[in-house]
């Protein structure tokens, strides 16, 4: 059961203080495609991929809430090796994969994130409005023309088809198809061509994100829908979680929230696999600089959910204050805002 506002108000106009925050937070998604590849590659091989066709999904980016996450050195990057999860799958099921219309450049890629789906065709949504853009992706409110529902399609833009960045993408793909939540954005398709270096993630269009409704002055959250959105957050977070997921991007603007007042995690661009019983060292370049634990701004790469639930957190005192708790603009101002 979703929480219910007074009344319709659409995230659209209420953005201007998503706007003033949004040039200290315009990288995070850059940050998103070189991080932490010493989680990509120790994807855990015991784990199952859950696929399901259709499906409940939602997506709309916006890119606010505090400073730029930075890069991790390039050493770190250079110990990476080939994902076997993600490229190394069976040369007859890249010939299927092929055949059933993936272009090559993303099946010697992607691999396994593919799997048992069929890509959509371009021409099979009309693009009715851009909502949301970011280093690497645009989002859009579209059509889908062969059903007549209102979807958002988030367009991928890659870097000259460089391995590095298409295997980003594949991880955020094989995280979604594992997640299955109310609470949690489900991915409904991708949409490619052969002709195109191009790749369309399609979600259910959602009305609202929490930021542009907690930024707004007509807009007063009570107890009740404070205790209710919560829930709906932690729900969520639960589910991720158990099946060894970390986010580590919770903030205002990835929270969507529908007309009936469903609340639903988007955005796993940052997020990351895990095992709690073979740890292995992670970047602490993520999160969003407002909502980052005192263990990340002190460099700890040895972490685990706790980081999610500190920005859980600091989106419920922010309800409850009605702004930001910790708007530090570096990382030791926010530090010192903790004490």
């Amino acid at each position: 059961m979703g929480c219910v506002f007074g009344r319709e108000i659409s995230s659209s106009g209420t953005v201007s203080e998503s706007k003033r925050r949004e040039s200290r937070d315009i990288s995070v998604e850059s940050a998103a495609r070189k991080i932490d590849e010493a989680a990509v590659e120790k994807v855990e091989t015991n784990n199952s991929v859950e696929v399901r066709d259709g499906g409940t999904a939602a997506q709309k980016e916006k890119k606010s809430d505090g400073a730029q996450t930075q890069r991790p050195p390039k050493e770190e990057r250079r110990r990476s090796k080939p994902n076997q999860r993600l490229s190394n799958v069976p040369k007859h099921t890249r010939g299927e994969q092929a055949a059933g219309g993936w272009p090559t450049w993303l099946t010697d890629a992607c691999g396994e994130a593919l799997s048992g789906w069929i890509p959509r065709r371009a021409d099979t949504f009309e693009k009715i409005d851009k909502i949301g853009s970011g280093t690497y992706s645009n989002v859009y409110k579209a059509k889908d023309l062969l059903t007549g529902k209102i979807v958002a399609l988030k367009k991928v833009r890659f870097d000259n088809l460089e391995p590095e960045s298409v295997k980003f993408m594949a991880r955020e793909i094989l995280i979604l198809r594992r997640l299955n939540h109310p609470n949690v954005v489900k991915l409904e398709g991708l949409v490619t061509s052969r002709m195109s270096c191009s790749l369309y993630l399609v979600f259910k269009y959602m009305e609202h994100d929490l930021a542009g409704l907690a930024a707004s002055p007509e807009i007063k959250f009570t107890e009740a829908q404070v205790k209710c959105y919560m829930h709906q957050l932690l729900s969520g977070l639960e589910h991720c979680h158990k099946r060894h997921v970390l986010h580590r991007d919770i903030k205002g603007s990835n929270l969507l929230i529908d007309n009936e007042g469903v609340l639903r995690i988007t955005d796993f661009g940052l997020a990351s696999f895990f095992d709690p019983n073979h740890k292995h060292p992670m970047t602490s370049r993520v999160v969003t600089l407002w909502y980052r634990p005192p263990e990340l701004l002190l460099g700890a790469t040895d972490y685990g959910v706790g980081v999610d639930l500190w920005s859980a957190g600091c989106i419920l005192a922010e309800l409850l204050a009605g702004k930001p708790i910790m708007p530090g603009r570096t990382e030791g101002i926010c530090y010192c805002l903790m004490k």
